[in-house]
């Protein structure tokens, strides 16, 4: 009786088994085929970019003018320009944005109703539409900000109250400074709390413990959240069509109150509002193509930096 009885619990239990097994395995292929999808997709696209853009890629396509309507020429002064775009960005937001984090982490009690409504705040800019933030840079920075500037120290003369390179970018720091203040935050989270504890029990103050002990741990978290900011950062259109970005420049920015020509808005440029679009489809993928390598070869700065600053922290 007892042996018919162990019999059935084991052939319940194998059959049960079985069946776990299998489950496992589809959820593993199915999450197999997901990421060879993704893969795939973007081999795809890179590869149509790369195959239509060859033809027109060139030495002289990066550091030569658009001529004839654009329909010919370069992209030298809209690379020129993305680039002083992302800088004077990062610039704005990192520091910014490191510090809001370090505060929510560090300075804040766990029931502040300030630092919850930081993060609402942070989580409601994280969701607002980037077309949104442009409007507000023409109306902030461009007619409050520059256009008080102006009356006070220009007579009312047009300098800082108009569309330029400090205003596109500083519209474009608020539309990265939500990624770059979770990254931040997450960052500094995964920081033991038993290292604070013993910095302090050494006689270390508060800011000492958060500039050797947490900083330095929480350093590559900070640099990955300056890299989605300026992956975004390159990218985005919408913040810089009414904040600075130009549709043809015969000359590269001066200072930081000129306008300047974007890649990304010259690809919409030249697929919406060029003379013979058609004409223009080898310049588009181009341009397409220099902006992915501008972007990727930024990430490749920023990770070097990381792995060097890991690397001194060893």
């Amino acid at each position: 009786m007892n042996t018919t009885i162990n019999e059935t619990e084991n052939s319940f239990f194998a059959s049960k088994k079985k069946g776990s097994d299998i489950k496992g395995k589809l959820i593993i292929g199915i999450t197999q085929l997901a990421v060879v999808l993704i893969i795939t997709i973007l081999f795809i696209i890179l590869g149509i970019i790369i195959y239509e853009g060859r033809a027109k890629f060139s030495w002289e396509f990066i550091s030569s003018f658009p001529t004839n309507g654009m329909t010919e020429g370069g992209i030298f002064p809209a690379l020129i320009g993305t680039f002083i775009l992302v800088v004077v960005m990062s610039i704005a937001a990192v520091p910014f944005g490191t510090i809001t984090a370090i505060y929510l982490t560090e300075y804040a009690k766990e029931n502040s109703k300030f630092a919850a409504a930081v993060r609402f705040s942070v989580r409601t800019l994280a969701v607002v539409p980037s077309i949104i933030f442009g409007l507000f840079g023409l109306g902030f920075f461009i007619q409050f900000v520059g256009g008080g500037v102006d009356k006070a120290f220009n007579g009312g003369e047009l300098h800082w109250g108009q569309p330029n390179i400090l205003w596109a970018s500083l519209t474009m720091a608020l539309l990265t400074l939500p990624v770059i203040i979770v990254s931040v935050e997450e960052a500094l989270k995964t920081i033991p709390r038993e290292l604070r504890e013993a910095s302090l029990a050494l006689g270390a103050t508060k800011w000492q413990t958060i500039k050797n002990v947490v900083l330095p741990g929480s350093i590559s978290g900070i640099m990955t959240g300056t890299i989605l900011a300026v992956s975004r950062g390159a990218g985005e259109v919408a913040p810089i069509l009414f904040t600075g970005a130009a549709y043809y420049l015969a000359t590269l920015p001066g200072s930081l109150s000129d306008q300047f020509m974007n890649l990304g808005y010259h690809i919409y440029i030249m697929a919406t509002q060029s003379s013979d679009v058609e004409k223009t489809m080898p310049i588009q993928f181009a341009t397409t193509l220099v902006l992915l390598i501008l972007t990727l070869s930024l990430n490749l700065v920023a990770v070097i930096i990381r792995s060097r600053i890991r690397r001194r922290a060893k």
